[in-house]
């Protein structure tokens, strides 16, 4: 008997230390992103909330002054209103305008071809380069006084139109790059075309349903969680957008702060204006509005996104 209550505690013994090295293991591989995560993420935020209620300038020793720059933002602060005014009209058309062309080319591409892979691969390529920094040049240059737009208008006799003259037309040719990094939602929406059955848009022809009914009566309410999930994650990075806006305004947000997005007025505050403390605020309230916004899109989402049982 005692022999084996040996035997039974080596056993239970090993599979311990079988159980803990496994514990071990799982721990190692995810290492990387958790040492990544605490020094890119955690930290960094750690510190710029530190220093979002102090003033700090990177050549003198910090100084706490508590609300003082959160209250200059909100009630002094006149290009703050502007930079968040021009943010949320270039998320308002960017986002919709994203998110329809990534469908619409989703279903064209949904359809059976030997040249899919090749098509997904081509549209995807916009969204890998498209927030560079010399794709932003090249769209500056097309778009541009003397650029290829206004060389094809004169060619065939038109006036030029200076887009870079007037506040709209800037941010509206940001609008449009935007548009055309559609890819990553494509793939997104592809996924999904592909999950919705066939039997749904044959049952849908036998009662005489044309193309237009089945694709607002299966194809969006199908796709309304997949809809969801790119609304989320396109607006959430058109707030961030600054690349395209810092290269075509010069990092000056012209004309008369037209493409002043807010990401842009934090750069100027930060490495323009050397006001890290001010910096931070902003980006801390940024956080904040949007995360507001992504809650008030979560508590509107039960009211047109479609459980697989067909609820709301």
């Amino acid at each position: 008997m005692k022999k084996e209550g040996e035997k039974n505690m080596l056993k239970s013994f090993k599979k311990l230390s079988t159980a803990k090295q496994d514990l071990v293991s799982g721990y190692l591989f995810i290492s990387p992103f958790i040492i990544g995560f605490l020094m890119f993420i955690i930290v960094p935020m750690t510190i710029s909330l530190f220093i979002a209620f102090h003033k700090y300038d990177m050549l003198t020793p910090v100084k706490f002054v508590g609300w003082d720059n959160f209250k200059q933002i909100l009630f002094s602060d006149d290009k703050f209103r502007t930079s968040l005014s021009v943010t949320l009209k270039y998320v308002v058309m960017a986002v919709p305008l994203r998110l329809a062309v990534a469908l619409a080319v989703a279903m064209l591409i949904n359809r059976p071809s030997k040249l899919s892979g090749l098509y997904r691969v081509l549209f995807y390529i916009p969204s890998v380069i498209g927030g560079s920094v010399a794709v932003s040049i090249m769209w500056r240059n097309i778009f541009g006084d003397t650029g290829l737009i206004n060389g094809v208008l004169e060619a065939i006799g038109l006036d030029p139109i200076y887009f870079f003259k007037q506040p709209f037309t800037a941010l509206l040719i940001l609008v449009l790059l935007a548009g055309w990094q559609f890819g990553s939602s494509m793939l997104v929406f592809l996924g999904g075309l592909k999950n919705i059955p066939n039997e749904l848009y044959e049952a849908a022809e036998v009662d005489g349903a044309g193309k237009l009914r089945q694709f607002f009566s299966i194809t969006l309410p199908v796709l309304s969680p997949i809809i969801f999930f790119n609304l989320v994650m396109q607006t959430i990075s058109s707030f961030l957008t600054f690349t395209p806006a810092y290269i075509i305004s010069n990092g000056t947000g012209s004309p008369r702060n037209g493409t002043l997005v807010y990401a842009l007025y934090i750069y100027q505050q930060a490495f323009g204006e050397f006001k890290m403390g001010y910096a931070s605020a902003l980006a801390w309230i940024l956080i904040l509005i949007v995360g507001l916004i992504t809650l008030l899109l979560f508590v509107t989402s039960k009211y047109w996104v479609f459980s697989e049982n067909g609820e709301k």
